[in-house]
């Protein structure tokens, strides 16, 4: 597995398709419709001017494992130093590490570029996705109770924090 940058011409429809397993499946994403191009066009063009990376996780043949972002947390100036990150990997990759390099990369890259906090805001039947930010020391700091309604029920969020030593 070799991580590197991922750009919309090359990567777009790999990616577009992990994000609507995700809505369709999950509770990843609280999305009812999947995504469209249009949809990762926009995605894509924010990243570029936020200057927030877009990272892919490759395996040997060169297939789209996985991938993740970080961006704007809030809209407000003092926000600024923080980032809300988001990490995705393809069902068929799911439980092979593939997370954990992607993370280990986000954490470099926001540390790299100055910011203070990275956010990950987790449905809490997300159990791998917890397990994953309290074994890279995110710490749990907020419970929305009933954030979201997918499939049929009430869904709570929470949010974790990591410290980034800048």
């Amino acid at each position: 597995m070799h991580i590197r940058y991922c750009a919309f011409e090359q990567h777009a429809d790999e990616m577009l398709a992990i994000f609507n397993d995700a809505i369709l499946n999950t509770t990843a994403l609280y999305e009812y419709e999947p995504r469209t191009m249009d949809v990762m066009a926009q995605w894509f063009e924010s990243k570029e001017h936020g200057d927030y990376p877009v990272i892919g996780a490759f395996d040997q043949a060169g297939r789209l494992m996985g991938f993740a972002s970080f961006g704007k947390f809030r809209e407000q100036p003092a926000f600024q130093f923080t980032v809300e990150h988001s990490i995705y990997v393809s069902r068929e990759h799911r439980g092979k590490g593939v997370a954990v390099e992607l993370m280990k990369t986000l954490i470099v890259l926001a540390a790299h570029q100055g910011y203070r906090s990275l956010i990950g805001a987790i449905d809490l039947e997300n159990i791998a996705s917890l397990r994953l930010h309290q074994k890279f020391g995110f710490e749990e700091v907020g419970i929305i109770k009933h954030a979201g309604y997918k499939f049929e029920r009430w869904l709570d969020l929470a949010f974790y924090q990591l410290v980034l030593d800048t």
